[in-house]
């Protein structure tokens, strides 16, 4: 049987996701954020087919978007050569500029050798190219101990440090580069859907620090918002 606090938790609720759901967000706000996303991600085909399904005006020329979407493939399929290539012609002052993202980069290109089983080439690339980064920048250190404990272990996919070898890292990389190449263009670097879904967090941090009650997101990629305060 529901105790007095409790019947007052769930009204609480109630009104406020009553509060919530009419809270006027309007579709061609949606359209903005969703085209927001596309753009600033990479993704000009479906920013191009989305343009014209919906209405909704792109906020910059989608063919300037090419040559970033090219890189950012590229590093997707691990092609790291090519990579350096099309930054360089793209902006020859860039990776000078970033020397994480180069090491980033080249780092990659040392876990695409090992993918490769191309062991000495790796050893003698990591001898020559990293090692003098990281003399130059220690706070690159850890990171690069970590890539180079890959080569005590025969099969580095299930090693402790396997998670470098997985895509979801040449896709971490990629997208470090997209950051970048906006940050040269003057454009954001971040959707706006990313900030909002940082104000939330915060929101709710602050919220719980102070001991408020409320319907928490617990779930941000579901959107799913607890029953109780």
């Amino acid at each position: 049987m529901m105790n007095s606090f409790e019947a007052m938790e769930d009204s609480q609720t109630s009104e406020w996701m009553t509060q919530l759901e009419s809270a006027p967000v309007s579709r061609s706000e949606m359209n903005i954020l969703v085209m927001d996303y596309l753009i600033t991600e990479g993704y000009r085909d479906a920013a191009d087919s989305f343009m014209k399904e919906a209405g909704v005006e792109s906020s910059i020329d989608l063919d300037t978007m090419s040559e970033r979407i090219k890189i950012r493939e590229a590093m997707n399929e691990g092609k790291v050569d090519q990579v350096t290539e099309m930054i360089n012609d793209f902006d020859p002052e860039l990776l000078d500029m970033k020397p994480m993202l180069y090491f980033h980069i080249q780092q990659q290109k040392l876990i695409e050798f090992i993918r490769a089983n191309k062991m000495e080439e790796a050893l003698t690339f990591a001898q020559r190219e990293l090692a003098p980064h990281g003399e130059e920048h220690p706070e690159i250190l850890p990171e690069l101990e970590r890539c180079m404990a890959l080569f005590a272990f025969p099969h580095p996919e299930s090693s402790p440090f396997g998670d470098l070898m997985k895509p979801s890292h040449k896709h971490l990389v990629a997208g470090e580069l997209n950051a970048a190449i906006l940050e040269s263009q003057n454009e954001q670097t971040t959707t706006k859907l990313h900030s909002i879904m940082r104000i939330l967090l915060w929101a709710q941090d602050q919220l719980t620090q102070n001991k408020v009650s409320f319907p928490k997101m617990d779930d941000i990629s579901s959107g799913v918002i607890s029953n109780t305060l």
